[in-house]
């Protein structure tokens, strides 16, 4: 399957789609849609990756992907693993902005939700008072009539408009709408320092996976995601130590090595710098939250 574009499976006119996703992993791949999507995560954890934004993932989470935004939800390592039998479970809500037609656009009546979509260029995080309502809200569409599907849709899209809090992810505009080309490049390049991220990686290397030059690499990299590859790989180093900081009894030190940190002190630095606390006052706080 080509990265990108990623073409969703429906039929041309359908105006929503609800899909259902539940497997071992998602969809592990770089790729963008002209659909905007709504995703509301009900099980798994992994990597959110959109543009300059490296994040988490987890149950209870909603996304609102704007169009041709390309995204790949990276499920933990774990989930790769026959024997843990665990699962990833979402459902996804497509718009197709051009399946309802320039009149139904042109409309009076339409004229605040066309500006709220238009506005959607990047990748938010959904928040909401009644999170658990609006996710059971979704979840009833795929019992609804053909009609009553669109009405319901758009009914979720007002309480997104006017009850919903959108906290825009990513920063930068380079990652959209990519051509198919560029695309495929910066798929293998993350999927490449996803899977390496544990070891030390030169330059030249990451440089090799895109079939280019160190200093063309530099310059592809950070039009696309505002950061440098040493930036970009501490924030994904990061990511996975307070994983294992959180879900492991592993030493901080075998933590930092683990996930690629050269020593002890370089990987302090960079958690105090990126996080704000050491990583032992980060694993206390968490403890004590659990409990």
């Amino acid at each position: 399957m080509k990265v990108i574009p990623f073409k969703i499976p429906k039929p041309s006119k359908e105006l929503i789609r609800y899909q259902v996703d539940r497997q071992p992993y998602f969809y592990d791949k770089l790729h963008q849609h002209p659909e905007i999507q709504l995703s509301c995560i009900l099980e798994g954890e992994g990597k959110l990756i959109v543009g300059d934004y490296i994040g988490r993932f987890g149950p209870g989470d909603i996304f609102l992907l704007g169009q041709n935004v390309p995204h790949v939800f990276r499920s933990d390592d774990v989930y790769y693993q026959p024997e843990e039998a665990r699962q990833c479970h979402s459902i996804i809500l497509f718009f197709d902005l051009r399946a309802f037609g320039e009149a139904f656009w042109a409309s009076e009546e339409m004229q605040e939700v066309k500006e709220f979509f238009e506005q959607q260029n990047g990748c938010y995080r959904v928040s909401l008072e009644a999170q658990e309502h609006f996710v059971e809200q979704v979840r009833q569409l795929q019992h609804k009539s053909k009609l009553e599907k669109v009405v319901s849709a758009l009914q979720l899209v007002d309480m997104l408009m006017h009850q919903a809090t959108l906290q825009r992810l990513n920063l930068a505009d380079q990652m959209h709408n990519l051509s198919e080309r560029e695309g495929k490049r910066m798929e293998q390049v993350l999927e490449f320092l996803v899977e390496e991220s544990h070891r030390q990686l030169t330059l030249e290397e990451v440089a090799s996976v895109a079939n280019m030059s160190r200093e063309a690499f530099c310059r592809f990299f950070k039009e696309r995601t505002r950061k440098t590859l040493v930036t970009f790989l501490n924030e994904l180093r990061l990511s996975n130590a307070c994983q294992a900081l959180l879900h492991s009894d592993q030493t901080i030190a075998s933590i930092a090595f683990t996930c690629g940190f050269a020593n002890l002190s370089h990987f302090n630095r960079v958690f105090i710098k990126t996080i704000g606390i050491t990583p032992r006052e980060f694993r206390r706080q968490a403890s004590v939250t659990k409990v």
